[in-house]
């Protein structure tokens, strides 16, 4: 058995594939059922947000895992393989290990050191857990990685900007309608920089239509409200899930079908359902600013796939910033504090991830030796049994303490000795000395997942 990570991300496909690669939250389940049907693949998990789809996996060879991670990738994106691959990656083993705990620390997104891929690593874990999808190889190994991801985030300055991809694109909304009035608000203590986030008062008296009422959507609600906005709307097709929503934050709630009418009354749209079609057309649009007096609206689609039709941008009055637009604007993003930092915490931790995982590999050889030690000595005590009758029960306990004695300590050097060598590279060739020297048997399993110590969700 061993790790695998195959996927796409902001920086190897255009959103044009990342977009085909996206997969809704109520699909998810399905591509983990399909997974567990494939030949080489024993456990897996699936994270997909605006900036990667990435299919984690433990597998039964490397060349097999690949092969069925991809086809359901190419399934997934309705592409050839041929055309998908130029955009794919595929890490093994400690490079497996390194991109996922480089993921979730947000050294590998679009807006270097955001906080909301934490969130997006456990959501995936838990559906998979859901699924039973994953076992103590990937659980261990997520459970692992949301540590270091909380220890990056609490430990360095990587994520003191508390900046988001929803937050920039908020303050490059707020942005199209000018500059700040003079009377607007001044930051409030413990605002986020300006250069993230929208200032407080950028939105005061405009109206915000939230189309979806996701994680996104929840972090819209409070970057928006921060910003000073006046009206919150949330659109949803889950009344319930809106309702939450606009508990927390004070908003009124529309069902789907009205979603024509507020268009024609909201300042900034802010949409982020992942349907697998478009919710905004350019007809909605169209119709909606006929009947808005000429008012300017501005349209931010976070959604991958998108929710907003890029045509919309061809209809005076209406100003769309979608991912497109942020990956382009955060292509020149400054550098972040701590990176160097957080870069040497996750090598650190990846070390020792491994060194863990490579002792486990000698945990059947360990044990096998130990029962086939066990084995003869049963075999030798009842001989000895036999051929001396006589010794009372006091005796006869002597004799056997002494027998086991004997063996527990001849085994115990190479047995411990044996579990600190495999922490180093090459550790299973030892084990596999073990069980040619001892003659163990051959089909005793040389790997085992064996979970890490339980963390914290």
């Amino acid at each position: 058995m061993s790790l695998l990570v195959v996927g796409l991300n902001h920086r190897s496909a255009p959103t044009s594939t990342l977009e085909k690669a996206a997969v809704p939250d109520d699909d998810v389940p399905k591509v983990l059922h399909d997974l567990s049907q494939a030949g080489s693949v024993a456990e897996s998990v699936v994270l997909s947000t605006c900036n990667r789809t990435e299919i984690y996996a433990e597998v039964e060879t490397f060349h097999g895992g690949v092969a069925d991670v991809s086809d359901q990738l190419t399934r997934i994106t309705g592409t050839q393989l041929a055309d998908l691959a130029p955009h794919l990656y595929v890490h093994h083993e400690a490079r497996a290990v390194g991109h996922l705990f480089s993921v979730v620390c947000g050294l590998d997104s679009m807006l270097v050191g955001e906080t909301q891929i934490l969130g997006q690593v456990r959501s995936a874990l838990r559906v998979a857990q859901a699924e039973a999808s994953v076992g103590a190889t990937l659980e261990g190994l997520f459970q692992t990685a949301l540590r270091v991801g909380k220890r990056a985030h609490s430990e360095t300055a990587i994520g003191t900007a508390g900046a988001s991809i929803v937050s920039v694109g908020v303050r490059l909304a707020a942005g199209e309608w000018g500059p700040l009035p003079a009377d607007a608000p001044g930051p409030l203590p413990g605002s986020m920089p300006a250069g993230n986030a929208p200032a407080d008062g950028a939105l005061a008296g405009r109206r915000v239509l939230l189309v979806g009422a996701g994680a996104v959507g929840a972090l819209a609600a409070a970057v928006v409200r921060r910003a000073g906005a006046t009206d919150l709307v949330v659109a949803n097709r889950t009344a319930a899930r809106a309702r939450r929503i606009a508990d927390t934050y004070g908003a009124e709630v529309i069902p789907l079908t009205h979603l024509a009418d507020e268009l024609s009354r909201a300042d900034l749209v802010i949409s982020s359902t992942g349907a697998s079609g478009l919710i905004l057309t350019q007809g909605v649009v169209a119709d909606a600013l006929a009947r808005r007096d000429g008012q300017p609206l501005v349209l931010l689609d976070l959604a991958l796939p998108r929710d907003v039709d890029v045509a919309v941008r061809e209809l005076p009055g209406v100003a769309l910033i979608d991912l497109e637009t942020l990956r382009t604007v955060l292509e020149g993003q400054q550098a972040v504090s701590d990176v160097e930092s957080v870069r040497t915490l996750v090598a650190s931790e990846v070390s020792a991830y491994l060194d863990r995982r490579r002792a486990h590999r000698v945990a059947p050889t360990v044990v096998a030796l130990r029962a086939q030690a066990a084995a003869v000595v049963r075999e030798e005590l009842l001989r000895l049994h036999t051929r001396l009758p006589n010794l009372d029960a006091r005796d006869w306990a002597v004799v056997e303490g002494a027998v086991r004695r004997v063996a527990d300590k001849i085994l115990h050097a190479p047995t411990v000795r044996v579990q600190q060598l495999a922490a180093a590279p090459g550790g299973d060739s030892y084990a596999e000395a073990l069980r040619e020297l001892f003659d163990l048997p051959r089909d005793a399993p040389a790997v085992v997942s064996v979970p890490d110590l339980p963390e914290a969700p």
